[in-house]
């Protein structure tokens, strides 16, 4: 995807920059035309020299050359590129960025780009994880920025965690997913789907519950790629953290009970669904009014079945599109398979505990897709790209039924 391709990339003030210059090889050799924006202190990590002899390009930095007034135009920049890429990316800048401050050159090309936007996050772990970086990094998530995680370890500070700005191979794997992505035409267009994602919340009285690990992350990616290629999506959420994709629709919900009635009744307007919500299969009897004290003896809690809500949309299906996932710890291909079977779904998303990197709470998956033709497995890959698997294979599916 990159051969062509017109990369702006841009360099921010941290001790990261240095890679920078391996990135933007690769980026060439990948048969990118690259131009590269600088922050004034970035200079101080990189020199312009560098990026220029590797770029074959100027270097910009100021608005304008003050030896003859010659205007570097942030508007034509943002038309130029087909991707903006911010590599690395500081706190600092992330905060301008989520805030519209536009104080430099760098910044101001990111207010006038139509292409799409990625950044690669590169600071000391505190700062990583301030609640002020986070909530700014999920502002621009909202909006549509691509953010490529950090990876963990040793630190320019002599600390060790998540903050490390990712390698030049990852990244450029990343971004040429993105344009993969922003490239595809929106062949979903017209249709509705509904997403179930996270994990039901049981109360057992006012303070406690029961639940499971669930993050959210692979359905919120899966409703965010399905409405990047112009599906209306309604996303039936548990409690998360995370943020609403762009240009999703998002009902939030605690108990199963509560995510039954929801789904259904977006299920009466979809042209399919998504089953990924961790759905509690049991429920306290009863709810305590008042907080359960602690007593000398033991406590039961008698539990009842909830309602199976994918179930009960497989009766109802008729000839739309029905997609379930299997999160299995043993048997797992004959236990998605009876899935497939009762639930009518027309495929199953398989995925294990016993495989390393994939289930609860992480940013990646291994995947197996299970369908009444056979089984077809994914190797590890981030969740986002799982997403587009999925998507690309409920894309067929629909052509086949249509």
């Amino acid at each position: 995807m990159l051969h062509g391709k017109h990369i702006l990339l841009g360099i921010t003030g941290s001790i990261a920059a240095y890679k920078a210059a391996t990135l933007c090889r690769l980026l060439i050799k990948e048969g990118a035309d690259v131009q590269v924006v600088m922050t004034p202190l970035a200079k101080q990590f990189i020199t312009p020299l560098t990026m220029a002899t590797l770029s074959k390009r100027p270097i910009l930095v100021e608005f304008f050359d003050p030896e003859n007034g010659a205007w570097n135009s942030h508007v034509s920049l943002g038309e130029w590129a087909d991707l903006y890429l911010i590599a690395p990316a500081t706190a600092n800048t992330l905060a301008k960025m989520a805030c519209g401050i536009a104080d430099n050159l760098l910044l101001t090309t990111y207010l006038s780009a139509r292409c799409p936007v990625a950044v690669a996050a590169a600071m000391d772990l505190d700062m990583y994880a301030h609640t002020a970086t986070q909530e700014n990094l999920d502002t621009l998530r909202r909006r549509g920025v691509e953010v490529i995680e950090p990876d963990e370890g040793e630190l320019a500070s002599g600390l060790s965690g998540k903050g490390r700005m990712a390698e030049p191979e990852a990244i450029v794997r990343a971004i040429d997913g993105i344009l993969a992505r922003s490239e595809k035409k929106k062949n979903l267009s017209g249709k509705h789907f509904l997403v179930t994602a996270g994990a039901t919340i049981e109360a057992i009285d006012p303070v406690r519950f029961i639940s499971n690990h669930s993050s959210g992350k692979m359905g919120y990616a899966l409703a965010g790629e399905l409405a990047a290629r112009g599906a209306e999506v309604t996303l039936v959420s548990g409690r998360t953290a995370l943020p609403t994709p762009a240009g999703v629709r998002r009902v939030d919900v605690l108990s199963a009970e509560e995510m039954y009635r929801a789904a259904l009744e977006a299920f009466d307007h979809a042209d399919g669904a998504v089953m990924c919500a961790a759905v509690a299969d049991y429920t306290p009897e009863e709810v305590a009014d008042c907080k359960i004290k602690k007593g000398d003896g033991e406590l039961t809690i008698r539990l009842r079945r909830t309602k199976d809500i994918a179930a009960e949309l497989g009766t109802r299906k008729g000839n739309r599109l029905l997609v379930g996932f299997a999160l299995e710890t043993h048997d797992e291909e004959a236990n998605a398979q009876s899935k497939l079977e009762k639930k009518h779904f027309d495929f199953v998303v398989l995925n294990s505990l016993r495989d390393a990197g994939a289930g609860f709470r992480g940013d990646t998956n291994k995947v197996t897709f299970i369908d009444h033709a056979g089984h077809e497995s994914l190797p590890l890959m981030p969740k986002s790209e799982v997403a587009a698997r999925i998507v690309d294979k409920i894309e067929s599916m629909i052509d086949k039924k249509s």
